[in-house]
């Protein structure tokens, strides 16, 4: 069950373009997994819409683009067929991914061992940066820490916790600077999450903090 989902404000941005790429692709992945949040966006759509419309309704719009809407508006629909989704792969084992992430399965690097029964798998977004999607085996953790900037996360598939909620498939979880906490999964099929970070973690207990000087060439 999705507990955690943007804001009105973020979704109100998205619809509007007024987000940046990585938080509007997080956004989007969230939403085609959670009605609830598709259902605003949709409906703070129509609202948009509606002004635009109003506005063409009592100013001058240029004849050369009401004629490239029109031709857009009448291109046939194109039957296509049913294209088979890409999928992430680990060790044998494969998982479904939003659509917005499909596109990017190619992009995806191999999967390194990080810490523990934790794994990673880099992926390139062009323009929008690096993420990476992460997984979390039964009984694997990632130490405790806090962000320098922003963490963007979207649960993908199983469960995991981090000592401030517990989270399941579809969630959406934004972290800063103002968050410590750790996550690890106790699920029988463990955990992959998509992650979007801007700046390296910091690790902020126990032997882990020695990694500080080098967390940038593990979450980036």
């Amino acid at each position: 069950m999705i507990n955690y989902h943007p804001t009105d404000k973020q979704l109100q941005q998205f619809a509007e373009g007024n987000i940046s790429p990585a938080l509007a692709l997080v956004v989007s992945a969230h939403c085609d997994v959670c009605s609830q949040c598709q259902e605003k966006v949709d409906d703070i759509n129509i609202e948009l819409s509606s002004v635009i419309e109003n506005v063409r309704a009592h100013d001058y719009v240029d004849p050369a683009f009401e004629k490239m809407l029109a031709s857009i508006m009448h291109l046939p629909i194109v039957d296509t067929k049913p294209v088979v989704a890409p999928r992430i792969e680990l060790d044998g084992r494969f998982f479904d991914v939003p659509r917005p992430l499909q596109r990017f399965v190619k992009n995806t690097g191999n999967w390194s061992h990080l810490l523990g029964k934790v794994w990673q798998a880099p992926v390139d977004l062009g323009d929008a940066g690096m993420a990476n999607f992460i997984y979390m085996e039964k009984g694997g953790r990632v130490p405790e820490h806090t962000h320098k900037g922003t963490e963007l996360t979207l649960v993908v598939d199983g469960e995991f916790s981090d000592g401030l909620a517990d989270y399941d498939s579809g969630d959406f979880i934004i972290m800063d600077n103002e968050h410590i906490h750790s996550p690890h999964s106790n699920a029988v099929e463990g955990c992959l999450v998509f992650s979007i970070v801007d700046k390296p973690l910091h690790f902020t207990s126990g032997i882990a903090r020695l990694l500080n000087p080098f967390s940038h060439l593990f979450f980036k």
